[in-house]
């Protein structure tokens, strides 16, 4: 079995055979799919991610999910170690951090009880709910935080793997599409 370092190389290497314009359209069937799972249609409040340029394209979809009545939350990094969580409003209101990642910048969100479906961003998955991250534990300590919420891995095909080696410190998830 692969090391998580060497996985996330690997994974790294295979997101490289892509152009950015390949990875934008493979991403709308898996969008179209997180669209259409129960789970977030019933959702009231949501747990998004404003994509970067190798994950799973959602800036669209967060538009959507805001115009439909949802609350969209989306996470914002404020140290090499922490994560917050800040309601969407709209695009102008973003502002870009030091990873080049659009973030809100409204106040921190901290009812995590009220969160009803998280779609959780990873660098590789497996079948039995183990995810690999980029490596800081953000989203490992926020999801053990925000137990009630549906927890969905999303990713691109060629980020499923057999086995996501995991320690104590790694949150499982509910499924991955």
């Amino acid at each position: 079995m692969l090391s998580k370092n060497e996985l996330r190389a690997e994974i790294k290497r295979r997101k490289a055979t892509y152009s950015a314009k390949e990875l934008q359209a493979l991403s709308l069937p898996i969008i179209e799919r997180l669209r259409k799972h129960p789970r977030l249609k019933a959702a009231k409040t949501v747990l998004l991610y404003h994509s970067m340029p190798d994950e799973v394209f959602t800036h669209d979809f967060v538009e959507e999910m805001v115009k439909e009545g949802k609350t969209v939350l989306l996470p914002v990094v404020v140290s090499k170690t922490e994560m917050e969580i800040r309601p969407y409003t709209e695009r102008n209101e973003m502002r870009e951090s030091n990873f080049h990642i659009l973030e809100p910048q409204t106040k921190a969100f901290t009812d995590f009880t009220s969160i009803d479906f998280i779609a959780v961003p990873g660098v590789a998955f497996d079948t039995n709910g183990n995810r690999l991250g980029r490596g800081r534990g953000y989203y490992d300590r926020f999801l053990k935080a925000a137990k009630r919420a549906y927890k969905l891995g999303v990713c691109f095909d060629f980020q499923k793997v057999e086995c996501v080696p995991t320690d104590a410190l790694d949150c499982k998830i509910d499924a991955v599409i």
